[in-house]
């Protein structure tokens, strides 16, 4: 069995309420999960206290507490999984700031390519925040799809599978979102 057919099929035994099968689930797709934290870690500032093994490992605490969650795909896996590593580092964010008390917030770009470096500290990582979270309440979809492109950097295709809609869908809804969060940002 491939490792999509195996992960799909240890996600099916974790909605069963097999223990075992979602610390498999991280074993097998640990690679993917780095990759995901070491993009999100990227867009932090130098020095943060967070590395990506650690991230991988926050979010897989987080990820087996999760309960009466319909495991669709390892498309899905993977953006459950983004989205709990960027509540982990807006999480932190937060906790910083309220300890240096506050500090001008800098704006940034959602650039149209997903692989375009961002230069984002906390603050930027606050500001990027409350803008999705304001999108996702004008249009939850297009915010589902700017988590899956941009913080899990996944393809257009993959997005289309985790979220269970047609690529042509998530393409139009990904530039509008864009455009949307920039006008925002300010950039």
């Amino acid at each position: 069995m491939d490792e999509q057919g195996e992960v799909t099929e240890l996600l099916e035994a974790v909605k069963g309420g097999r223990a075992d099968a979602m610390d498999r689930v991280v074993t097998l797709m640990y690679a993917e999960l780095e990759r995901i934290a070491h993009r999100q870690l990227a867009r932090e500032q130098h020095g943060h206290t967070l590395e990506t093994g650690a991230l991988v490992n926050e979010a897989y605490l987080k990820l087996s507490r999760l309960e009466r969650v319909e495991w669709q795909s390892r498309e899905h896996f993977l953006a459950i999984a983004a989205r709990l590593m960027r509540r982990i580092l807006i999480d932190y964010a937060v906790a910083r700031n309220a300890r240096k008390r506050g500090g001008a917030a800098v704006r940034i770009a959602l650039d149209s390519r997903i692989d375009a470096p961002v230069d984002a500290r906390h603050d930027d990582l606050l500001a990027l925040d409350e803008a999705l979270r304001r999108l996702s309440l004008l249009n939850e979809r297009q915010g589902r799809i700017v988590e899956c492109r941009f913080f899990a950097g996944m393809s257009v295709e993959e997005t289309a599978t985790a979220l269970g809609l047609s690529p042509a869908t998530v393409k139009r809804d990904w530039v509008a979102a864009r455009a949307w969060l920039n006008r925002e940002l300010g950039a």
